[in-house]
């Protein structure tokens, strides 16, 4: 099963406002393990980005007047997400921004399936912080380079934190057996090990050594 972890930046919290987006990211997860399929963009927005939203991504308008238009961009990332469950943390923002992009497009609404992270985590831990870094710190997932809010870094931590949130494992390298596996190059050895129970014999020695080298005892 494919799903896209998605984050987005923008110029400004409402749309209504005419705040527009300037960052997509995507991570496509396969079975929850990351794939090497990623998009990534910066868009010129058209406008000046707020200084509150300048704090939080760094984004300056210098930098982004140089940057493709969504318009540029927007049929390769329908293409990316298309029948692909999306993944989001805050939903309704990201979501609220991607559809006023395809508006101004005269494109219809995404109508992807979508798991809101943020939602899962107020189910999960009522009352509790339920911010990305909050989850980050819950889950033990080192977050210490997202001094700027951006899109991929983001999109990568939602993504671990996400399978935390639904108790699953962090997915692991597949071996073909549980044997020991030693590599002679690196001499790295596997977590997974084969059970090998004790025989009657050596049990019997070892009950026998119990006894006779244990001041106090009970055989």
């Amino acid at each position: 099963m494919k799903e896209i972890v998605l984050d987005t930046e923008t110029t400004g919290i409402s749309i209504k406002d005419g705040h527009r987006i300037v960052e997509i990211g995507c991570i496509e997860l396969e079975n929850l393990i990351p794939t090497k399929n990623k998009f990534h963009c910066y868009l010129n927005p058209g406008r000046k980005v707020s200084e509150k939203a300048l704090e939080v991504h760094g984004y300056t308008d210098e930098f982004l007047a140089i940057q493709k238009k969504f318009s540029d961009i927007g049929e390769q990332f329908l293409e990316f997400i298309k029948d692909k469950k999306l993944i989001i943390h805050n939903a309704d923002f990201d979501l609220g921004h991607l559809n006023n992009e395809l508006a101004i497009l005269g494109k219809k609404k995404l109508d992807n399936e979508i798991v809101d992270t943020l939602i899962l985590a107020r189910d999960k831990f009522p009352g509790s912080p339920v911010s990305l870094d909050a989850l980050c710190k819950r889950y033990r997932v080192d977050n210490s380079n997202r001094t700027q809010h951006t899109a991929l870094i983001d999109c990568e931590l939602l993504a671990k934190v996400y399978i935390n949130l639904i108790d699953q494992k962090e997915p692991k390298l597949n071996f073909q057996n549980e044997e020991t596996i030693i590599n002679q190059k690196s001499n790295a050895v596997s977590y997974f090990k084969k059970i090998i129970s004790p025989t009657a014999e050596e049990l019997k020695k070892h009950k026998e050594y119990l006894k006779n080298n244990l001041k106090k005892n009970f055989f």
